[in-house]
């Protein structure tokens, strides 16, 4: 991989919406935090069944990600992906992301007919108090190295009491609650939203990498930079497949807390910004 390209990050603009389905590598940075995103669909496919985006809000306080995986790939993958876009672009504006859960959650089950479902992971980020909320159904388990303590941990809430199963795949039950914790960010901090394809990569003895394999590999990388993080993280992968490419989509979401707070907004990002929300200029 290149990385030189990556040095530059590219700024988030206020009401603006990123991602998608097709391979991309690049590196990104909202009010907060830094970022790198890597994306490859299975067999260098134009597009996969992996979706993300990320958005910034109007005021450049919120920043919101999906990383979801979708069962099947093509036009199917392609509609979620542009209703999951409409969903974030009506709660753009939003701190809370319960309403835009339990959203994605009703049009998976109007594409049932497809036989779609889909694990993801949604997490808010708040500039002005440093707080990122999130939201796992059914998907790999974010990870994050604490800057204070110098270690690797698996971001995680405490399990849901309520009556039936909670936080299930998106599509499988309308009715499925989704519970939502907080976690307070350091300066330094990292966190790292993945699909399955690296933790489900089999090592030498046949035996799939798992949490605690991609913890171990993530010990070893060097933390400053996250266009460096994250492409360390795929070597050591690819190292425990022996070298075979990855037999499923890839994605890859790689965030460095700065602790910067939100930016005052010019006059012309202003009006940009009420253009947007209007419906005068496509977001």
């Amino acid at each position: 991989m290149a990385h030189d390209a990556l040095k530059s990050l590219r700024p988030l603009h206020c009401m603006e919406i990123f991602g998608g389905t097709s391979a991309r590598e690049e590196a990104i940075s909202t009010p907060g935090l830094d970022g790198w995103i890597y994306s490859r669909p299975f067999e260098s496919a134009t597009d996969g069944g992996d979706v993300h985006y990320l958005s910034l809000c109007g005021g450049g306080v919120v920043t919101r990600l999906i990383v979801a995986d979708v069962s099947g790939h093509g036009q199917g993958v392609a509609e979620v992906a542009g209703a999951l876009r409409a969903i974030m672009r009506r709660n753009i504006n939003s701190k809370s992301q319960t309403r835009l859960v339990q959203a994605m959650n009703r049009q998976f089950a109007k594409l049932a007919q497809l036989r779609l479902f889909a694990t993801a992971v949604v997490a808010t980020y708040l500039a002005n108090n440093r707080t990122l909320s999130v939201c796992n159904a059914g998907h790999p388990r974010p990870i994050r190295y604490r800057a204070e303590t110098r270690a690797w941990e698996v971001v995680t809430g405490a399990p849901s009491d309520g009556p039936g199963a909670a936080n299930l795949p998106l599509g499988i039950d309308d009715d499925s609650p989704y519970d939502q914790f907080s976690v307070t960010l350091g300066q330094g901090d990292v966190l790292i939203f993945y699909t399955d394809a690296l933790v489900e990569a089999h090592v030498e003895d046949g035996a799939m990498l798992g949490e605690e394999g991609l913890l171990e590999i993530a010990r070893g990388l060097p933390i400053d930079d996250p266009a460096q993080i994250g492409p360390g993280l795929l070597s050591g992968v690819a190292r425990h497949r022996g070298g075979d490419p990855a037999d499923d989509d890839v994605t890859l979401l790689v965030l460095r807390h700065t602790g910067a707070g939100p930016r005052k907004l010019s006059v012309g990002e202003k009006l940009d910004v009420y253009a947007k929300v209007f419906g005068l200029k496509h977001v």
